[in-house]
């Protein structure tokens, strides 16, 4: 069983920073993609950032030159570095994994969830 456990959401101003993390527990194939999904109120839950334990990397166009996703796999823990936030940006984030060693386009592991609210 794996479980991916979230921290580092908050309240932050327009402009500010937050570093969420997420460190994944249980047995994990050594090929993988660990990344963050959000969800705004009303709205469709959508890719952020994700990277391969090989270390490349893939952004949504909203948050590329904002955001930084990286990742120590030793640890089996990623983070996610968001400057320049913006009032769209409050969401919940979702921590994700998913194994490429089974078949699927979506994620195979979903974190809780953790709240970001972005005030102006």
């Amino acid at each position: 069983q794996v479980q991916l456990v979230e921290s580092g959401g908050g309240l932050a101003q327009a402009g500010g920073s937050l570093t969420l993390s997420c460190a994944a527990s249980g047995r994990t194939f050594r090929f993988n993609v660990m990344g963050w999904y959000r969800q705004a109120p009303g709205k469709q839950r959508e890719l952020v950032a994700v990277i391969s334990s090989s270390g490349s990397t893939n952004y949504a166009d909203s948050v590329k030159g904002r955001f930084t996703i990286s990742r120590v796999n030793a640890m089996n823990t990623v983070y996610l570095q968001m400057n320049s936030l913006k009032p769209e940006d409050t969401a919940v984030y979702y921590c994700s994994l998913k194994e490429l060693e089974l078949v699927g386009a979506q994620p195979d592991y979903w974190g809780q969830g953790t709240q970001v609210t972005v005030s102006s």
